[in-house]
């Protein structure tokens, strides 16, 4: 059966109704997609993991095989179509190898205090502010971008102009040329702001790659890599965790009670939204079987990311939002050589974030019903548009 595949989501909180039954009936299925390519769908877990760490599926985005999920978002070769998360090995392992230092638990570690600072002094900016606020204006989208721009010694003064083209990139309402000149935008910047540094070295990554021998051209790729990535999809789970929470206070109480128990919310909530749906894409490069069907060299490959974290063979009873589940078998940040570099940055700033958010305004809540609140039904990476709260007057 070659089923038309959905991509919008009809409920915030669950997956849509075809991909479901896909995983029940036909979990590597034969399906189109909204741009009239044809791709094999996995919405299982043991699949999929097969699939992502087989040396017979290639990661090249260039590749002719790659499925586009909607028109235009074909990834054309050159400079701003390469980057790490589309390279094989051995070069992908090269490439990643020569940054991974940056994202070590010590690192990390001593990048905590300054997190910890930006968390708070955009606190302090929503208190001072009027009622009702947008959290995601005063809060979900400066945090990350402050925190990258730190990371990558970027001027903070820019992140509007990240922020805005990346938006242009990620909505699937608007004109495929116009995502396509928003992401020569970013790529023409961001070689400026590598340029400078080549001269006017600091103390951040861009500047400690281009140090230890990194082609201008690479560390680009990356900056552009991190600047996207790290700041749109932490950004969006801020907003919907939050949003969560304000809805179920009693959980916000759990976590007040015991600060402990949120990387294991943060878990949870990764697993719950996966709002990177269709991230994980593949190609095969010779015939190989997958769950019992055989895809053919050439023939794409995507998945199911938000069907597949619900997975029953791994999450019993994954519909539901569970505090206590605490699992990390989720693909959320992908799975094997590819999977998130920034997952450890992206996960320390969410408990920093939910802990000094509801310890600081403990009766945050919400202004507008769940079910009326703008969500991203049209971008790639889903999320909150707007997220109007209010608390009371100290």
């Amino acid at each position: 059966m070659n089923s038309v595949l959905p991509i919008a989501r009809t409920c915030p909180f669950a997956p849509p109704d075809e991909h479901v039954r896909l995983q029940e009936t036909e979990p590597v299925a034969w399906v189109t997609l909204p741009s009239g390519d044809h791709a094999w769908a996995l919405s299982r877990i043991a699949d999929i993991r097969a699939m992502l760490t087989d040396p017979r599926f290639t990661a090249d985005r260039t590749h002719p095989g790659v499925p586009q999920v909607e028109p235009g978002t074909r990834v054309v070769g050159g400079a701003v179509g390469r980057t790490m998360v589309s390279l094989d090995p051995p070069e992908h392992g090269r490439a990643r190898g020569s940054v991974t230092g940056e994202f070590t638990v010590r690192r990390m570690a001593a990048l905590r205090p300054r997190i910890q600072r930006i968390v708070d002094e955009r606190i302090d900016a929503l208190l001072a502010g009027s009622r009702p606020a947008d959290l995601v204006q005063e809060l979900s989208l400066p945090v990350p971008s402050l925190v990258i721009c730190h990371l990558l010694g970027v001027p903070y003064d820019d992140h509007e102009f990240f922020q805005g083209h990346t938006a242009t990139m990620l909505r699937h309402t608007i004109p495929p040329e116009d995502r396509q000149a928003a992401l020569g935008q970013i790529y023409a910047h961001v070689s400026g702001l590598v340029s400078g540094k080549t001269t006017e070295p600091g103390d951040d990554l861009i500047s400690r790659q281009l140090a230890g021998g990194a082609e201008p051209e690479d560390v680009v790729s990356l900056a552009m890599l991190l600047l996207v990535a790290g700041h749109e999809t932490t950004a969006n789970m801020i907003s919907l965790g939050a949003m969560l929470l304000m809805d179920d206070p009693g959980q916000v109480a759990v976590l007040r009670a015991d600060p402990g128990k949120t990387p294991a919310a943060v878990e949870e909530m990764l697993r719950y939204f996966s709002i990177g749906e269709f991230a994980l894409s593949r190609v095969a490069v010779s015939d190989v079987e997958i769950g019992g069907q055989l895809i053919r060299a050439g023939e794409g490959v995507i998945v199911l990311n938000q069907a597949a974290n619900r997975d029953p063979a791994v999450f019993p009873g994954g519909d539901r939002f569970d505090l206590e589940r605490g699992s990390r078998h989720h693909i959320a940040f992908g799975f094997g050589a590819h999977q998130c570099l920034g997952q450890n940055l992206a996960r320390m700033e969410l408990q920093i974030v939910f802990d000094t958010l509801f310890r600081r305004v403990p009766d945050i809540r919400l202004t507008t019903p769940v079910n009326d609140l703008p969500f991203k039904n049209d971008a790639r990476i889903f999320g909150l548009y707007q997220l109007p709260v209010t608390w009371d007057e100290k």
